[in-house]
């Protein structure tokens, strides 16, 4: 471009400027970031997918449920739809989520039970246009997740708290929810490192998956009752293995006997803490992982910007904190 040309050019760059700033008083610019927001006018579907039927995904439902009734106060119609495979079997909640992606919902939440071939899953529903939330477990830094992440933390708090209740020493046991699942990893990983770092004089005579089954929680444990009838102490990985190993301990005639900690605060959880049986546990926060995952995958479908994480955090239950 020669000298000339590009006077002109700039010339007719002012002008435009010129005629802008006429055009709007002030100089102002005539965009509005609200613009940017898009109305939702058809009803929008939302689907959970869960590691398993479980009772503690009845209370991320409530905080669904909860955060669905407000959003209708504000004209916002959503559907909730959970898929709940009745076991954690991988094939299946990957099968659920392959299907998942077929129906194209509005938003799509997946608590990942197998990290590995459930995120090239998710990714495969992100390129698909789907917007995408894990929950409950994470998955990867490439997907936004609401849950709470301090699992090894968890596990570490536990086997302090485990062995103080012991006096430092004895055999303990380790119920390892699902092998696949990472958050269930992570939690053993902390308990067993801080015992292995912290506690030489206790020992872990076991170490059994019971996959998130509440009854087979209870065979295992009465299994480790009759090998060890000198076993001190339960941890407990998820939330229906403290049940299990309660339940048999109570039927065992050794409750008091055996400390028991574990993770979450379902009802009946609640209930062995009061009577004695369940000496604590660290609890989530899950209401407000089903409450947040809906209003983000809303705010997501108007155009709004969500965080990449959300930390739900956990806090220990003891039955003198349940008193106070």
């Amino acid at each position: 471009m020669t000298h000339s040309n590009s006077r002109l050019a700039n010339n007719h760059l002012a002008g435009v400027a010129l005629a802008a700033a006429l055009a709007f008083p002030g100089g102002a610019l005539a965009f509005d970031q609200a613009d940017l927001i898009k109305p939702i006018e058809d009803p929008l579907t939302i689907v959970f997918i869960p590691k398993v039927i479980h009772p503690w995904y009845e209370v991320v439902a409530a905080g669904a449920d909860a955060a669905v009734e407000e959003l209708a106060v504000r004209g916002i119609e959503v559907e909730v739809v959970w898929d709940s495979p009745p076991q954690a079997d991988v094939a299946d909640h990957n099968r659920r989520i392959e299907t998942t992606i077929g129906r194209r919902p509005d938003g799509l939440a997946v608590s990942c039970l197998d990290p590995a071939t459930n995120s090239q899953l998710i990714g495969e529903a992100v390129e698909a246009g789907i917007n995408v939330i894990t929950f409950d477990t994470f998955c990867s830094e490439d997907f936004k997740f609401v849950g709470h992440k301090g699992d090894y933390q968890d596990g570490a708090d536990l086997a302090h708290f485990l062995a103080e209740q012991i006096g430092g020493s004895g055999k303990v046991g380790v119920l390892s929810g699902s092998l696949t699942a990472s958050n269930h990893v992570a939690r053993v990983k902390g308990f067993k490192e801080t015992m292995a770092e912290s506690y030489p004089d206790i020992d872990i005579v076991f170490e059994q998956p019971d996959n998130d089954d509440l009854e087979r929680a209870v065979s295992l444990t009465e299994n480790a009752l009759q090998a060890h009838p000198d076993l001190k102490g339960i941890f407990g990985s998820n939330a229906s293995n403290p049940i299990g190993a309660a339940r048999a301990v109570s039927n065992a005639g050794k409750a008091g006997e055996i400390v028991i900690v574990g993770m979450d605060d379902l009802p009946e959880t609640l209930q062995f803490i009061q009577d004695g049986v369940i000496a604590g546990v660290k609890a989530q926060r899950q209401w407000e992982i089903g409450y947040w995952v809906v209003n983000y995958l809303v705010a997501i479908n108007q155009n709004h910007t969500v965080p990449d994480s959300h930390a739900t955090g956990s806090q220990i239950l003891t039955r003198d904190l349940l008193a106070e």
